[in-house]
């Protein structure tokens, strides 16, 4: 013989009374059925004398028999601890925006800092690029004889040298040098802005797949009220022979399977919450809240030309600072035929005597344009020219196909609406009257609980499936907003 606990045999009344309240928004169906299983224990009490003994025995067991002072005051204290640490924890917990979290990862990501860095590095690199080489002294002998060599005069000894060598740059070539390597900064701050634009949709994302996972959480919460309260009747059927031993028992599945979709969602949420905070350079496990009243909305472009989208999409920008940093490159190679100048000082003073003290003075200049050397910039030269022409070629081509992707995602983001219309208008609306008309059967006893659980099974499915749509629809509108740099 099979024995179950039924709790919520004894007073159905106290039961929902103890029960946490869901802010006023019970169904229709979760209202039938209290009133169900308050009707079924008016007229089940007075079956039984084991009943009304078991329900006299409970009442003087809570309203008879005073509590000690202390006791009073232990159970109020214990309450209060419980009911206040969550709402302290709830007060704790920081409500973001998605705009702010936007703006702190804009202000602290590191690796958005990098691209500084970066480009104030090319910044200095290009000062430097206008140094002049350092001078070159040497001291030596001039003219010295060899050791057992025969001086026929004072003259012979030789002299001791002093030399001075300076290299002089083509002032033309070290500012076409720095103008190229001041270039590469605005390609790193372009990057930046490509690296941000990434990291925003990535928050978007994970933003909404939260707000979606907390729409979950409360249709899956509305959801286990309707089942507690089915299987608290069910409970209460069960030994006057109303109901199966089985229908409680797969209600009792069906609770934990809705609380394993809750802890599913749940995970979901604190995956999001910690790749925010690494996104914002904040400990992982810091705990926010999100603004739930955020609704996404689709803002079509107004225009979608090509000359538009070069203007607001800043990987195109950064291909413009590419391409204007080849031609100052092809115009820093042009000037190697630029010729460069060195300039050499000698002192002599001689060992001997007899000798005067002397001094060579040389300046020399160097030939690129000689067919031998000038191969090599020329050569380079069209190699980059090249280069230049292909990444003209490929931004037309990535403006080309980004029009024809946004032109697609806004008809599939128009269907996408339209379909979740249709569910929440037509769709959800009719499996909640099949419900509620199915409560209504098996109030009446017409209706056994398993068919009762196939219709609540399909409009929670609905609802899910909705909520899916939903972030479907979410994340291509990030999509949508990431192709045009919002």
């Amino acid at each position: 013989m099979y024995s179950i606990k039924t709790p919520g045999f004894c007073s159905p009344d106290a039961t929902f009374r103890s029960e946490k309240k869901n802010n006023g928004c019970d169904s229709d169906c979760v209202r039938m059925i209290k009133s169900d299983v308050i009707t079924e224990f008016s007229v089940l009490k007075g079956l039984t004398a084991f009943t009304t003994d078991y329900l006299s025995v409970y009442l003087k067991i809570l309203f008879i028999i005073p509590l000690n002072a202390v006791l009073r005051i232990a159970a109020n204290l214990f309450i209060l601890l419980f009911m206040c640490f969550p709402v302290a924890d709830a007060q704790e917990r920081q409500v973001l925006s998605l705009e702010t979290i936007l703006q702190q990862i804009d202000q602290h990501n590191l690796l958005l800092k990098t691209y500084g860095l970066k480009a104030e590095s090319y910044l200095q690199n290009a000062e430097a690029a206008t140094a002049w080489m350092a001078p070159m002294i040497g001291v030596g002998t001039f003219m010295t004889p060899y050791p057992g060599q025969m001086i026929m005069d004072g003259r012979d000894r030789g002299s001791l040298m002093l030399q001075l060598e300076q290299d002089i740059p083509n002032f033309a070539k070290l500012n076409a040098d720095r103008k190229y390597i001041r270039s590469q900064a605005n390609v790193e701050r372009a990057t930046r802005d490509v690296t941000l634009n990434d990291l925003r949709t990535t928050a978007k994302k994970l933003y909404y797949t939260w707000l979606v996972a907390k729409m979950k959480l409360s249709v899956l919460d509305k959801s286990t009220h309707i089942m507690q309260t089915m299987r608290k009747l069910e409970e209460v059927r069960y030994p006057f022979n109303q109901s199966r031993l089985g229908a409680v028992y797969q209600t009792v599945a069906k609770l934990e399977e809705t609380e394993n979709m809750k802890r599913m969602q749940e995970g979901e949420i604190g995956r999001a919450m910690a790749a925010l905070n690494g996104m914002m350079n904040r400990s992982g496990n810091t705990a926010f809240t999100i603004d739930t009243t955020l609704v996404p909305q689709f803002i079509i472009a107004g225009s979608l030309d090509t000359a538009s989208l070069a203007a607001a999409r800043k990987d195109i920008a950064k291909m413009d600072y590419n391409i204007q940093s080849m031609h100052l490159n092809i115009h820093a190679m042009k000037k190697q035929s630029s010729p460069e100048f060195r300039f050499r000082f000698d002192h002599m003073s001689p060992f001997g005597s007899g000798m005067p003290k002397a001094y060579s003075v040389m300046g020399m200049v160097s030939i690129p344009i000689a067919p031998w050397s000038s191969k090599m910039y020329k050569s380079e030269i069209k190699g980059m020219q090249y280069e230049v022409e292909a990444m003209q070629m490929e931004k037309a081509a990535m403006l080309q196909e980004t029009q024809g992707m946004l032109y697609g995602m806004q008809y599939q983001i128009k269907t996408m609406e339209q379909q979740i219309l249709a569910m929440e208008k037509k769709i959800i609306p009719t499996l909640e009257k099949t419900l509620e008309v199915s409560v209504l059967s098996y109030r009446e006893n017409k209706m056994q609980l398993p068919e009762v659980i196939t219709a609540w099974e399909a409009y929670n499915m609905m609802q899910s499936n909705v909520l899916d749509e939903k972030l479907k629809l979410y994340l291509m509108i990030a999509d949508y907003e990431k192709e045009l740099y919002r």
